[in-house]
């Protein structure tokens, strides 16, 4: 008796497979799977390109900043306050992209505001003592 009712069973299930699933293979060799599809939104060649002016960007950033506290004046005003430039400069390598760049763009004014004389040597060192303590404190916030 059970033979009988699986065969009805079995001839069902085959007739709803065949109706139901398509004729074509899943991922043939003339298929493409759905996500890797001929347009992407953003191109290899658009990557490779963001990515490296990122990081021409980055090394700009951490050039303008080493410019900064490697000057005499700033090395002056850290040696006052009792900072070491060089753990500065090192905690500056450790910043993310954004926080190093706005510390970039400050220090660009900052020196271009000492080069014309419009800093004092004090406003100079309160200025880069509030910077040194910006990175040490960004960086030991990440």
């Amino acid at each position: 008796m059970n033979i009988s009712l699986l065969n009805p069973i079995r001839v069902i299930t085959a007739a709803v497979l065949i109706y139901c699933v398509p004729a074509r293979p899943a991922f043939g060799a003339d298929t493409a799977p759905p996500i890797a599809s001929s347009s992407h939104v953003v191109t290899l060649a658009e990557l490779e390109e963001r990515s490296v002016a990122a990081s021409e960007g980055r090394q700009r950033d951490l050039q303008e900043l080493d410019r900064l506290f490697s000057s005499e004046p700033v090395t002056k005003a850290l040696q006052a306050t009792k900072l070491d430039g060089e753990h500065v400069r090192r905690a500056v390598a450790l910043l993310d992209n954004d926080e190093l760049a706005r510390l970039a763009e400050r220090s660009r004014q900052v020196r271009s505001d000492f080069a014309a004389g419009s800093l004092t040597n004090q406003q100079l060192t309160y200025i880069v003592i509030a910077l040194a303590t910006a990175v040490i404190i960004l960086v030991i916030a990440h």
